[in-house]
């Protein structure tokens, strides 16, 4: 079975916006991101497991507040009290967390299709994101990411790095072309590249 974009029929490549006069290297960056396998994890209230014992991927689940564990190919980020989403594009995965997470301690939901995933990279990626969002994002800092809304859309945005910024958005599939429009309509007095 073939996955089918979120985007395919929308996302177009090319410079947008107040590009011109600009150094190309310098305008934000939008691409979609597919292909990785995302799972949300929650642990039961009942639940007699020590968190701090489960490595996913040689990576902890952290029950800190706004916090990413990470690696090259992982990434799983708190989404709240005992609840995390895993990020990967190790779709063996599956397998490890089925082994490790037994289903009378933990849920487990393969989201993988259900979700589309924008990444927008530049210096002013920031303020694409306040303009459609509560969130204070001078606090936003690598390897943290937050649950939210962007123009009345439930998020996930998961910031990747700070130098330069790289932040991606989740949202669920159905949302993707409104998120999608959002974000490019807020990122085109800056310029922008869509790869």
């Amino acid at each position: 079975m073939t996955m089918v974009s979120a985007l395919k029929n929308i996302h177009t490549k090319g410079l947008h916006g107040d590009y011109e006069n600009k150094n190309e290297k310098d305008l934000l960056k939008i691409s979609e991101k597919t292909n990785f396998l995302i799972v949300q994890i929650v642990q039961y209230k009942n639940s007699t497991f020590l968190i701090k014992d489960i490595k996913i991927d040689n990576l902890n689940l952290n029950n800190e507040t706004l916090n990413v564990s990470n690696n090259n190919q992982t990434r799983i980020l708190w989404s709240g009290p005992n609840s995390w989403i895993l990020i990967s594009n190790k779709k063996e995965l599956l397998k490890e967390l089925a082994e490790k997470l037994n289903e009378d301690n933990f849920a487990i939901t393969n989201l993988s299709h259900s979700r589309a995933i924008i990444e927008l990279e530049g210096e002013d990626t920031k303020e694409v994101l306040k303009k459609g969002c509560p969130y204070n994002f001078n606090n936003l800092k690598k390897n943290n990411c937050l649950n939210s809304t962007y123009n009345g859309m439930s998020v996930t945005i998961d910031m990747l790095n700070d130098d330069p910024n790289i932040i991606r958005i989740f949202t669920l599939r159905s949302f993707g072309e409104s998120l999608y429009h959002s974000i490019t309509d807020s990122a085109l007095e800056f310029g922008f590249k869509s790869i």
